[in-house]
């Protein structure tokens, strides 16, 4: 099966490169229609093979369980919420200009009847050993300041209502904001360094309420890691990065390809009533801080030796 975490369905801008970015994930899982259908019931669900190949041949969206059902029979069950998000937003898009989309004509059963019969004639493809890489930051180049503007625009983020109640300690993808335990009125976001020896935003602690954009989302990629992506309406989206040792090493900026971003792991801190969470970069074994343990406004953050100091434990709340 091949890295389905390098498929973003927030890519998507319309109904039809939604349905484009479906035909992708089918093709990256290596599984057949048959085989879809026999997944997802395996899962609980009913996705009859018809009735999926008729999807993939249209370009309206599918409806929200369909589409569910075939996001986890294809192996990406950890993103169903973002799969529907895009999916919701996208809707809300139509629904807003033009009202509901027109339903296609007969002639698209016919199609997808023969799309699903030509495939399944050739018979099953072997299935390909699933697996996620596991990038490097010190391999990527810069992100210059002017490398933002380069980034897909994302700016059309799913509505969801503002909210500060503290995530359970089990995560899911969704959005969040990152803020310092003890600083609970600060939040990680897109800022400079204080010495101004880099061009490019790195990570820093500002005021929430300053901190409207970018939007942080919590991105699962298995095996317990995730990516913090950021999306920003004119900049677009990059995910954070820690720094190497050409740069200003440890600390965080938004890199281009999310594939190649800093995979995090979230640990829940011990004896913490507040539900705080170590941000633990999984090419090191060192945790995200707070560069000299400071508490004042526009702090950068920074990959450093895991002490356990209260700068090194952080609240992830819904957004």
């Amino acid at each position: 099966m091949g890295n389905l975490g390098e498929l973003s369905p927030y890519e998507a801008r319309d109904a039809a490169a939604f349905v484009e970015a479906m035909q992708q994930l089918k093709r990256r899982s290596g599984l057949t229609y048959r085989q879809l259908e026999e997944q997802a019931a395996r899962n609980g669900d009913v996705l009859a093979r018809s009735t999926l190949a008729d999807i993939l041949s249209r370009t309206s969206l599918p409806r929200p369980d369909l589409l569910a059902a075939f996001v986890r029979a294809c192996g990406d069950e950890q993103r169903v919420g973002a799969w529907l998000d895009a999916r919701e937003r996208i809707a809300a898009d139509i629904a807003a200009v033009s009202g509901p989309a027109p339903s296609p004509g007969p002639e698209a059963d016919v199609t997808a009847e023969a799309h699903m019969q030509t495939e399944e004639s050739r018979g099953p493809r072997p299935r390909r050993t699933k697996g996620l890489a596991l990038a490097l930051a010190a391999a990527l180049p810069l992100l210059a300041v002017a490398a933002w503007g380069l980034l897909h625009d994302d700016s059309d983020d799913p509505s969801t209502p503002a909210g500060s109640s503290t995530a359970s300690r089990t995560l899911t993808d969704g959005w969040i904001t990152i803020r310092p335990a003890r600083t609970p009125d600060l939040c990680l976001t897109d800022g400079r360094d204080r010495d101004g020896a880099y061009d490019s935003a790195v990570a820093v602690q500002l005021p929430c309420a300053q901190a409207t954009v970018p939007r942080t989302y919590l991105e699962p990629v298995g095996e317990d890691l995730y990516r913090i992506q950021w999306h920003h309406p004119q900049m677009g989206k990059g995910c954070l990065t820690v720094m190497g040792e050409d740069q200003i090493k440890g600390m965080l900026e938004p890199r281009k390809d999310c594939t190649q971003g800093t995979l995090f792991r979230l640990e829940p801190t011990a004896a913490d009533s507040a539900g705080a969470f170590r941000l633990r970069p999984a090419h090191s074994s060192g945790c995200v801080g707070i560069v000299d343990n400071d508490t004042t406004e526009g702090a950068e953050a920074i990959d450093e030796r895991c002490t356990g100091a209260a700068d090194q434990r952080f609240l992830i709340r819904t957004d």
